[in-house]
This record gives C-alpha cells, structure tokens and sequence, in this order.
C-alpha cells in the first residue's frame, strides 16, 4: 500500500498519555475513595480505567498517510473511518506547538482544503518535523500535474 515516497504519521505516545491523564487522575481518586470510604467506588475506578485504555489505544489508531496524490487518514479501533484528501485541494498550513507539546517535541499540523467533506484537516501529536516543507512541495507538484491554478 505505501510506496517509498509515502510518509506514515502517528500520534506519539506521550502525546496519548497526556490526553488520557485527567481520566487516570480520576480512576486514581476513586480508587483512594474505595479505600477511605466504600470499597465500591473500586468499580468505578475499573469502568474510567477501561474509558482511559480504550481512549489511549483510539488515539493511538490514528494514521496520517502522505503520498504524492493524496492525504489518507484513518481513525477508529471497532469502526474504522478512512478519509482521503487529494493534494491539490490542500490551501493553507498551521503549525501548532503549545508549551507542553513544545517540551516534548510534538506539534499540530493543521491543513485547510477546499475539500466540501474535509475542511480541515488536523494531525495530531506529530513528532516535529519537516513535514511541513514536504506537503508544500508535494501540493505543488500535484497542482502542477493536474493544471490547476489558483485565482484570488
């Protein structure tokens, strides 16, 4: 499926963990409750520690697939949804890093398009790259193959 041009894009761990943690904060609180006061509250600690896995194992299902075409995203563990975004319909670039994801390296990668389904596209928790540099050229490239040209 991915050639040797393709780039394969996940959600990095730590990112997933960071978005889980005020789930595992709380599975920590009721269990400290099933300790002080009902040995009950232990379930709810197990039913918001299966919450946080399921969440962390979701965000870490995400792939972000760059070819020379096209944006192939996939998102879900049980239902699985594949967007596709042709290269040429890509607009605009963001790049994102709040100061936590900057300590760690991690960014958002925003692309608008002129997509009616996609919008906006987001890639979440990427490591920091060049990737950025590589869709500008790979949108021209495709803009350029396809004759299209852009009019204000």
């Amino acid at each position: 499926m991915t050639q040797n041009d393709d780039i394969l894009l996940r959600p990095a761990m730590l990112y997933a963990f960071f978005k889980v943690l005020p789930l595992v904060m709380l599975a920590l609180t009721f269990l400290l409750l099933a300790w002080y006061l009902s040995p009950y509250s232990i379930l709810f600690s197990l039913a918001i520690c299966g919450v946080a896995w399921y969440r962390l194992l979701y965000i870490r299902s995400f792939k972000y697939l760059v070819s020379a075409e096209y944006i192939l995203i996939t998102k879900g563990i049980f239902f699985k949804r594949i967007d596709q975004v042709e290269m040429f319909r890509v607009k605009d670039y963001i790049i994102t890093q709040p100061f936590i994801l900057q300590i760690f390296k991690l960014m958002y990668l925003t692309l608008k398009s002129t997509d009616e389904e996609n919008k906006v596209i987001r890639f979440e928790g990427i490591p920091e790259s060049g990737i950025l540099d590589t869709i500008r050229q790979r949108v021209l490239a495709a803009r350029k193959n396809n004759n299209i040209y852009e009019l204000n």
